[in-house]
């Protein structure tokens, strides 16, 4: 048996959220620990029985990270009744992940999906930096002006923010490619408008060190252990015991 944990390390060691939602969930009162309403702070172990929102809570297994290539019309949602596709339709894995940032239904690319909450929660957080590169084809000619200002940082007046300064290089005469350390809604698609023209293909090829390979639309891989390792390092995290979510 493991030895004690605090609930909400528990709990997102086991795929059902990160830590900070793990506390919102306590102080709702939707988790139920041995069937007493839980409360913050509490620890607890295997042997327990755990319930969030009704469903039972697995025991702390070890934790996996998928490499997915999201497919272009594919919608980044856990259930969307209208959505034609969603994410969980192509990832048939017997343990159940979530994926850390999203990709709009009309771009393609890399996704991280992982059962770790407090892993998703790091790789998704502003503060930390990570890079994400990405290929983009506009409508209009790429100019050198254009680069300058992409790069430079852009001003996105329906946000009232500027974007952080970013690397950009030309690939050919409608594409470029970018690297971000930031996750503004639909950034590059803001970023584009603002600079005069508008994004028709945008497939994202990187998330900090880990790249698409030969994944194809629809495919998926395992993160091997050195790759493991190397994303928890780089998001300040010791790799946990594990985790497997809810049943």
């Amino acid at each position: 048996m493991m030895e004690q944990m605090r609930l909400n390390k528990y709990l997102a060691h086991c795929g059902v959220c990160s830590r900070r939602d793990a506390d919102r969930l306590i102080e709702k009162g939707e988790v139920l620990v041995n069937g007493r309403q839980a409360q913050a702070g509490m620890t607890v172990d295997d042997g327990d029985e755990i319930l969030v929102s009704g469903r039972p809570v697995r025991g702390v297994q070890e934790p996996v990270v998928l490499a997915f290539y999201k497919p272009f019309g594919v919608v980044c949602t856990e259930k969307d009744v209208h959505a034609e596709s969603i994410v969980s339709d192509l990832v048939d894995y017997p343990v159940r992940v979530t994926y850390a940032g999203r990709l709009d239904k009309d771009s393609e690319g890399l996704l991280l999906l992982s059962n770790d909450g407090d892993l998703i929660q790091a790789m998704m957080k502003g503060a930390n930096c990570h890079e994400k590169e990405y290929v983009v084809r506009v409508n209009r000619e790429i100019t050198p002006d254009f680069l300058e200002k992409m790069s430079g940082g852009v001003y996105l007046e329906e946000l009232d923010i500027t974007t952080r300064k970013c690397q950009v290089e030309q690939m050919g005469r409608f594409v470029f490619r970018m690297v971000l350390t930031q996750g503004v809604n639909r950034q590059i698609k803001r970023m584009c408008i603002a600079c005069g023209c508008r994004v028709r293909e945008l497939k994202r090829v990187r998330v900090m060190h880990v790249t698409l390979g030969g994944l194809k639309p629809g495919e998926y891989r395992e993160l091997d252990r050195e790759d493991m390792e190397r994303l928890y390092r780089d998001c300040g995290l010791a790799a946990p015991a594990g985790a497997d979510g809810l049943s």
